[in-house]
């Protein structure tokens, strides 16, 4: 029972903490690493943009979710997963707007996940829900996948070696829901978009940029996995995650649409 309780207690301080009304930020901090909690606007994104932005697009938006579908096909055909060890009962490929502005990559499918063939829809899941919400986004509003389409065995973390097997796939989800900004979660997901072996704590926080050929680069703010959050749940990691999730909402929300400062790159051909 008290477990329990603890249970409860530690996700309405998430709440609180993902909510719109908490921003750990001093103003004009943006970019900085500055994570004391004020009281400051929140810039939002409003979920009707998206769609003003889509309006007359409905051809492009069908185009958009033919290939994916047919990306799912030939994922299937070729089952890159059979040349590693999974255990998995369904492909999780990704879902959401295939004409999204935002993209979550996760790292690869947990046991609900498996079992409804959607992505983070377990307990980190739920929590990525809330952290959308605090973005004032729905979930049909951003796309979602992972690294890997199939589950591993235990939940183990993908190796690099699986990471590789399956980047073609993801690299051309990314090319068709051309999205303005990659919000990578976790290292698996992060290394791979970024071509880089650096820690989490290194990365995140600041922007970095997922370069393509023949392509605008498209800006990458790497942060923790909602997992991660789940077990070292800290008031520190969580001010983290939502000051990163902010810098991607002033980022959607900005009209100048400046460039990423970094360029660590991974071509996605």
């Amino acid at each position: 029972m008290a477990r329990a309780v603890k249970v409860v207690i530690q996700h309405a301080e998430t709440a609180r903490l993902l909510g719109v009304g908490f921003v750990p930020l001093r103003a004009g901090a943006v970019g900085k690493r500055d994570e004391s909690p004020v009281s400051t606007p929140v810039v939002t994104v409003s979920s009707a943009r998206s769609a003003t932005e889509c309006a007359g697009r409905t051809r492009d938006r069908a185009e958009a979710q033919r290939r994916l579908d047919e990306l799912r096909e030939r994922y299937e055909r070729e089952a890159p997963h059979s040349r590693f060890v999974t255990d998995h009962t369904n492909i999780v490929f990704g879902e959401g707007d295939p004409c999204a502005r935002l993209m979550f990559i996760g790292e690869a499918p947990g046991a609900e996940e498996d079992r409804t063939g959607r992505p983070f829809v377990g307990k980190a899941g739920q929590l990525l829900d809330k952290m959308i919400a605090a973005m004032k986004l729905r979930r049909e509003d951003v796309y979602i996948c992972n690294v890997l389409k199939t589950r591993p065995p235990g939940n183990a973390t993908p190796t690099v070696e699986e990471a590789r097997i399956c980047a073609p796939y993801l690299f051309e989800q990314i090319d068709i829901v051309d999205p303005g900004v990659i919000v990578t979660l976790g290292l698996p997901a992060s290394r791979l978009i970024l071509d880089r072996e650096d820690t989490m704590g290194n990365m995140r926080g600041r922007w970095h940029e997922f370069v393509r050929l023949g392509k605008q680069a498209i800006p990458v703010m790497p942060t923790y996995h909602p997992a991660f959050l789940l077990r070292s749940y800290t008031e520190e990691n969580r001010k983290k995650v939502w000051s990163d999730l902010q810098m991607v909402v002033q980022r959607l929300g900005s009209a100048a649409g400046a460039g990423p400062t970094t360029g660590h790159q991974r071509p996605s051909g």
